[in-house]
């Protein structure tokens, strides 16, 4: 297999070709579940009509519109969020370059240093600002035009963002690159939060986990596309750089010419616009089956539970003592993916790699490695979110991550004395963002679908994805600077940061596994505050951290 990949990747020497072997290892691995998977579908299936399985009992499977519409929204939409992480680090020298010899056009000189690392900074950057601006308006994005609206309206964004880079050089305007980046951040952070949205509300329940990290995987993929495209014998030389960042046009005209061959949410449909002939259309058309009543009935519950009370805004959700846990659980989350440092990992893999001493001829075919594995370990937390559950994937991921950032710092400090800690540097990055791509990537997102009803949903999300997006641009600025300034020790941050999250999870979030999103709010609704505790004869905490009264038949609620 080794010499198989060695022939392949040419110059890709040891390290990148351990990489990619265990990758493929990882993905017969996954080959052979999928297939079991498979297999256990058709032991329990009634027949195979119209390409779409029909199952006995309240008990739905996959069927070809849900796979579809899935994999379509992840491909034109999510996969382009992680493609713009990393689209920037191949092409840094270049892009230096031409701002450096724009300014000396100019203004007759070239520019310091200092400036020229701040406004590639800012070139990174911009693209979470941008994201902070789009995760603002997704809550008035979706009223108005439903999930499946403002899918298709915002790929209009990309077209837009892909014209102003691809024709940067040639007008000598770096601006152009600049805003490009702002609008496809834009973009990026309105999907982010309609995609798991729409897919959270359009699957169900036992397939909720499944379709939620489907987006995910593609996250990984568009980073290991981006880190593919960038390599010098493809887009990574000086003259293809405006068009490597241009490439995320493709994927959005593609979703933009499918997409309204696919329904509206069938829950935003009855409860959002009382849409009951609508959303019976659309349940048969994603479960590929007539009998959607009992389906039918679980959302009418909840538009009944919902009747008197109006979408909620994020001041108001901030305000609600009713879902206060729901809605810091959701901050912390996001704010922890963020802060975990998994986007310093990947807007300087290059400059962690070149620091840890791998030769500059060899970084390349390192970081593609890096990619493949993203994508197996993203692939392996899809396929057992729904046995395992969502709890044991985001503590773990986030464990991993502390323990392999701990691991960097350990060995940017010892690599002098100890030449082969470079290699050991190189797999701790690895399980940083395998541990990152096998839940705390995806389950953040998942989770905010979860955890509130449909009132409250929409403003979850903006809230979430709002952190998200300002702690993203945070790291992304500050991250080089940081560096500079403590070294080998700036991991150490994220490092506790990951272990305080994994602990907040263990203590404070419910297993929603097959749950409804009625069932998991009355989890919430039982439970009690914190406060309490020192009662210690009346509560007593249970196995997932939720604390419950010890009296039968006593009620309460969250403060």
């Amino acid at each position: 297999m080794h010499t198989s990949v060695r022939c392949v990747l040419g110059r890709g020497e040891l390290v990148s070709v351990g990489l990619l072997g265990t990758s493929m290892v990882g993905a017969s691995w996954l080959l052979g579940m999928f297939a079991e998977l498979r297999g256990c579908c058709a032991r329990d299936c009634w027949g195979w009509r119209r390409k779409t399985w029909v199952w006995k009992g309240s008990v739905q499977r996959l069927t070809c519109p849900l796979l579809s519409v899935t994999l379509l929204v992840s491909f034109g939409s999510s996969m382009l969020y992680g493609y713009n992480l990393a689209v920037v680090n191949s092409p840094a020298v270049h892009i230096k370059a031409f701002y450096n010899a724009t300014w000396s056009q100019r203004y007759g000189h070239g520019l310091p240093p200092g400036p020229l690392t701040l406004l590639y900074s800012l070139t990174v950057s911009i693209f979470a600002l941008g994201g902070l601006g789009g995760s603002l308006l997704v809550g008035m994005l979706v009223a108005r035009y439903g999930r499946h609206g403002t899918l298709g309206r915002s790929a209009l964004l990309v077209l837009l963002a892909g014209g102003l880079m691809a024709f940067s050089r040639q007008l000598a305007a770096p601006e152009m690159v600049i805003i490009g980046r702002a609008i496809t951040g834009l973009h990026s952070g309105i999907c982010l939060s309609v995609v798991p949205l729409y897919l959270g509300e359009i699957a169900p329940k036992n397939l909720r986990g499944f379709l939620g990290l489907l987006p995910s995987i593609f996250i990984c993929l568009g980073v290991f596309c981006a880190q593919v495209l960038g390599l010098p014998e493809l887009l990574g030389q000086d003259r293809y750089w405006p068009l490597f960042l241009a490439v995320v046009a493709i994927p959005a005209s593609l979703q933009l010419l499918l997409l309204h061959c696919f329904p509206e949410s069938p829950r935003f449909l009855l409860i959002e616009r009382n849409d009951v002939c609508g959303s019976t259309e659309a349940l048969r058309r994603f479960l590929g089956t007539s009998d959607v009543q009992e389906v039918l009935e679980e959302m009418k519950e909840e538009q009944r539970s919902l009747s008197l009370v109006q979408t909620v805004s994020v001041w108001q959700l901030l305000q609600e003592r009713s879902v206060r846990w729901q809605t810091l659980s959701v901050a912390v989350v996001n704010v922890g993916m963020q802060l975990s440092g998994i986007d310093a990992i990947w807007f300087y893999t290059n400059t962690i790699f070149r620091n840890a001493g791998i030769p500059e001829s060899q970084i390349p075919y390192t970081t593609v490695g890096t990619g493949a594995i993203e994508v197996v370990a993203g692939l392996i937390g899809c396929f057992t979110i729904e046995k395992l559950g969502r709890r044991p994937l985001i503590i773990t991921g986030f464990c991993a991550m502390g323990t392999c950032l701990a691991g960097i710092t350990g060995c940017l400090l010892l690599q002098a004395a100890l030449p082969w800690m470079r290699y050991v540097a190189v797999a701790c990055v690895v399980g940083i963002i395998a541990g990152f791509c096998m839940g705390p990537a995806g389950v953040p997102f998942l989770m905010t679908a979860e955890l509130f009803t449909q009132s409250h949903r929409s403003a979850a999300y903006v809230l979430g994805g709002s952190l998200n997006w300002l702690c993203n641009f945070t790291i992304g600025f500050i991250f080089p600077f940081l560096q500079m300034s403590t070294g080998a020790f700036s991991y150490l941050v994220f490092c506790g940061v990951c272990l305080l999250v994994a602990l907040y999870v263990y203590l404070i979030v419910p297993e929603t596994k097959n749950k409804t999103f009625m069932e998991i709010s009355r989890v919430f609704a039982a439970r009690q505050p914190l406060a309490p505790l020192c009662h210690a004869g009346m509560l007593r905490l249970r196995g997932y951290g939720a604390v419950e009264s010890s009296l039968e038949g006593s009620e309460h609620s969250l403060p």
